[in-house]
C-alpha cells in the first residue's frame, strides 16, 4: 500500500493531500468549517492542469459548501474533495477505492458525495472502503442516490421565482442554459415542460444533439451563449463564467443556474449589480442536491427531500429582499447571511466547549 496522506493549514481551512501511485489517485480535500457539523461536498473528478489549479479549485469550493449548508439550513460544514483525472488508462475502481481509504483515515470530519465527473457507482466503491460517504443508491421512499434530479429541481423553482418576480412567467420566457450534463438537461426538461422557449449549448456537442432529440431547443456555441438575446441565462457547468468578459456581453437580465462559484471574482457581483442583472446567488439555488445528501446522512425519507428543496425559493427570497432594501448584490447578501449564521454556530460551539467540566 503507498498511500500517502499530508495534513496543513491555510488561512482557516484544513487541507489534505492525497496520492497513491499504484492507482494513479492524485488529489486534495479542504475543509473549511466544522461550526455546523462535519464538512460535507462533492467529489469533483476532473482534468486538472497542475496541483495548484486543482488546490485552488477545492478551497474555493469547500468556501462555497460552507455557504450553501449554511443558507439551506442543514446540519453540516463545508468541504470538498477533488481528484485529478489521470491521463490515459486507469484502474476506476482502484482509484476510488483507494479514496476511501483516504476518508476512513480522516476519520469523519470530511463527507464526501458526487460531484462532477463521478457516479453513484463511484461512490458505493468509495463505501466499501469507508462509511464516509453518501450519494450512494438508495430505496424508492429512502433519500440518497444521484443528487443531480434534485439539485435540478431547487434550480427550477428558483428560475420559477425570479421570473415571476420581475412579473415574466416560465410560459413567456426565453431562456438560455449553458451545459448539458446531468443537472442541466433535467433542468431543460422541466423549463420545456413549463412552456419556456430555450438556447442550449455544451462543450461537448453530442450532448446538445441528445438533448435536442427529445426536446425543442436551438443549440449555440459554448462560447456565444452568454450572449444571447434572452430573459435568464442559467450558466450549468463549471464556474467562473461570470467575469469582466462575458458580463458586458450579456443581453439577459436575469442569472440563475446550477454551476458553482459562477463568480470569477467577487468584483463580478458589482458589476452584474451595476448592469441591472439580477443575481440568484448560486449556492442559495443550487442547495437541491446537498439537501438530499444531508437526508441520507440523517436516516431522512424522500419526502422530507422534496419539502425542503421546496423551500429554497422562500430562502431565495429572503436574500433577494434584503438585497433590494439594502440596494446590494443579492450575491453579496447571500455571502453576508451565510457567515452570519457560520459565526453563531462558531460561537455557540465555543460557548459549549467552555462549559465543558476539566
Amino acid at each position: 500500500m503507498t498511500l500517502q496522506l499530508t495534513r496543513m493549514e491555510e488561512d482557516g481551512q484544513l487541507i489534505f493531500r492525497f496520492e497513491d501511485p499504484d492507482c494513479d489517485l492524485s488529489g486534495v480535500i479542504v475543509v473549511d468549517s466544522l461550526a455546523l457539523g462535519p464538512a460535507t461536498g462533492g467529489c469533483r473528478f476532473w482534468h486538472y492542469d497542475d496541483a495548484a489549479a486543482m488546490l485552488s479549485d477545492a478551497r474555493r469550493l469547500a468556501r462555497g459548501m460552507s455557504y450553501k449548508n449554511a443558507m439551506a439550513g442543514l446540519p453540516l460544514g463545508g468541504g470538498k474533495s477533488v481528484i485529478r483525472r489521470p491521463n490515459g488508462a486507469f484502474d476506476r475502481a482502484a482509484l476510488f477505492r483507494a479514496f476511501g481509504r483516504v476518508l476512513e483515515e480522516i476519520g469523519g470530519d470530511y463527507l464526501a458525495a458526487e460531484d462532477v465527473g463521478t457516479t453513484p457507482r463511484d461512490m458505493e466503491v468509495v463505501r466499501s472502503q469507508t462509511p464516509f460517504v453518501f450519494g450512494l443508491p438508495a430505496d424508492a421512499d429512502q433519500a440518497g442516490g444521484d443528487p443531480s434530479p434534485w439539485t435540478a429541481l431547487g434550480v427550477f423553482l428558483s428560475i420559477a421565482h425570479v421570473c415571476a418576480r420581475r412579473g415574466r412567467p416560465l410560459s413567456q420566457s426565453r431562456i438560455a442554459v449553458q451545459g448539458l450534463g446531468s443537472v442541466g438537461a433535467d433542468l431543460c426538461r422541466r423549463l420545456h415542460g413549463a412552456g419556456a422557449a430555450l438556447v442550449v449549448a455544451d462543450v461537448h456537442p453530442e450532448a446538445a444533439e441528445r438533448l435536442r432529440t427529445t426536446i425543442p431547443v436551438e443549440v449555440v456555441s459554448p462560447e456565444a451563449i452568454h450572449a444571447s438575446d434572452v430573459d435568464l441565462f442559467a450558466p450549468c457547468a463549471l464556474g467562473a463564467g461570470l467575469n469582466q468578459v462575458t458580463i458586458p456581453q450579456m443581453r439577459a437580465r436575469l442569472v440563475a443556474g446550477a454551476a458553482n462559484n459562477q463568480l470569477a471574482t467577487e468584483a463580478d457581483a458589482a458589476l452584474l449589480h451595476e448592469r441591472g442583472i439580477l443575481y440568484v446567488p448560486d449556492f442559495v439555488a443550487n442547495a437541491g442536491g446537498i439537501i438530499n445528501v444531508a437526508a441520507e446522512y440523517l436516516g431522512h425519507d424522500r419526502g422530507m427531500v422534496h419539502d425542503a428543496v421546496h423551500r429554497i425559493p422562500g430562502r431565495l427570497a429572503q436574500v433577494l429582499d434584503r438585497a433590494e432594501a439594502s440596494r446590494t448584490s443579492p450575491a453579496l447578501v447571500a455571502d453576508v447571511m451565510a457567515r452570519e449564521l457560520i459565526t453563531r454556530a462558531s460561537g455557540a460551539m465555543a460557548e459549549n466547549e467552555g462549559k465543558r467540566p476539566l
